[in-house]
């Protein structure tokens, strides 16, 4: 599965300029990738590492804006369709899965 971040924060002040640096590296640093500006997605194993994850999130968002976490399934985004002005662009793979023994 994957999950989306979707969020609208200020940036009128410095405070608030900081507050948005600061949840996009948490973003970056729990793993997630940006897809465009504002939207990030992370390939997760399963539903309860989803959970997880959206746990550490919420216990750090920002006091004001507004932050959206979506769960899709691997069907669902590889139906995306992904334009860069009118020439399509292939959806990204999820990460390569490996064994460790």
């Amino acid at each position: 599965m994957w999950l989306l971040a979707m969020f609208d924060l200020p940036v009128d002040s410095k405070a608030a300029r900081r507050r948005y640096a600061r949840f996009r590296k948490l973003l970056l640093t729990e793993g997630f990738t940006m897809l465009q500006y504002s939207v990030y997605a992370r390939h997760l194993a399963s539903e309860e590492s989803g959970e997880i994850v959206k746990q550490r999130l919420r216990a750090d968002l920002p006091p004001d804006g507004q932050v959206r976490l979506l769960p899709v399934t691997d069907r669902q985004f590889a139906k995306m369709e992904v334009y860069f002005g009118s020439k399509r662009k292939k959806t990204e793979d999820p990460p390569k899965q490996f064994t460790l023994f």
